[in-house]
């Protein structure tokens, strides 16, 4: 019988961004320079050299490890309440140090797909997945554009994090074009704050549209409601940074509570540099659409970039 994975937050993720590929990932593009007709060999050659070499945790990682975590409040006969499936683009041969690294790190990961160089995308809808994760633009890109599930391209881990919680899942997300669609912020990137302020105050009773990471942000509510912990003591914990303040705050509030999504934390900010209030928050991972804000979050926490999809008028920067 076919697992139901429809009641499990089901995370896929590339193996470069669930560890640090780096050094392999340099060596090819070396040897490609060098020689593009033997650089695929030259690349498996390393690979099976190190096959046994433990790899360094990627920006995922510490996200991954958390969220699995979270089966331990699974009940008996019930389906899990987290999946991961890692995702590659190597094939099954130079995917074993992956699948070594994932064993010798004990990670309870049991499901993987290597592609040999194709697209991860095409399977993400087969393995029933939520969250893609990846360090590859174009992957992110064709998540997006297709609308298979929340995605995004993550920054290099920062040099330092805090700690977090035991036992916890901390999850940030931006607003507009993240959890909410790109209407409003084209407001305000066409007619200016006033505008935008004018307009969000007088639709704040109007739910805003959903956006690339709605789907997902209802699924983790979904997720703390299977939790045994009231949704106010959950493991799970949410928060959203984003760059609106009053009057155009309210509508935000309005329009989870409309979805019926409990959010621990909101910071409505109005231009304090998100970067300082993430600092605090000490999320395993936020979400954001801009660079502006990425470049400088992604040196202090796990930081991923949602790509706008490629007909929006925000991906034209004039």
């Amino acid at each position: 019988m076919p697992l139901d994975l429809s009641d499990t937050l089901v995370v896929g993720i590339s193996a470069t961004a669930l560890f640090d590929l780096g050094e392999a990932d340099r060596r090819f593009q070396e040897h490609f320079a060098r020689d593009p007709d033997t650089a695929i060999e030259a690349y498996r050659a390393y690979m099976l050299k190190h096959e046994h070499d433990t790899l360094s945790a990627g920006t995922g990682y510490a996200l991954i490890e958390a969220l699995l975590g979270l089966n331990r409040f699974q009940k008996s006969g019930e389906s899990p309440l987290v999946e991961v499936v890692v995702m590659s683009r190597n094939s099954p041969e130079t995917g074993l140090r992956v699948l070594h690294t994932i064993r010798a790190r004990q990670l309870p990961i049991t499901r993987s797909a290597f592609t040999a160089g194709e697209s991860v995308v095409d399977y993400l809808g087969a393995f029933d997945v939520d969250l893609f994760l990846t360090t590859d633009a174009a992957d992110a890109q064709r998540v997006i554009d297709s609308r298979i599930c929340a995605g995004a391209v993550l920054k290099a881990p920062p040099s330092a994090t805090a700690p977090i919680p035991e036992g916890q899942v901390r999850i940030a997300f931006d607003g507009d074009a993240v959890l909410f669609d790109e209407h409003s912020e084209l407001l305000y990137k066409e007619q200016g704050l006033s505008a935008f302020h004018a307009a969000e105050d007088a639709a704040q009773n109007v739910p805003l549209g959903e956006g690339p990471y709605a789907t997902l942000l209802k699924k983790l509510s979904r997720l703390q409601d299977r939790l045994p912990l009231r949704v106010e003591y959950s493991p799970v914990r949410i928060a959203i940074v984003t760059a609106r303040n009053a009057p155009a705050d309210l509508r935000v509030i309005k329009t989870l509570r409309e979805w019926g999504v409990y959010v621990d934390e909101a910071f409505f900010l109005g231009g304090v540099e998100k970067s300082r209030v993430l600092e605090a928050f000490r999320p395993h991972i936020f979400f954001d659409d801009q660079e502006v804000h990425l470049e400088r979050t992604a040196l202090c926490v796990p930081s991923g970039k949602v790509p706008y999809p490629s007909g929006s008028p925000l991906c034209n920067p004039n």
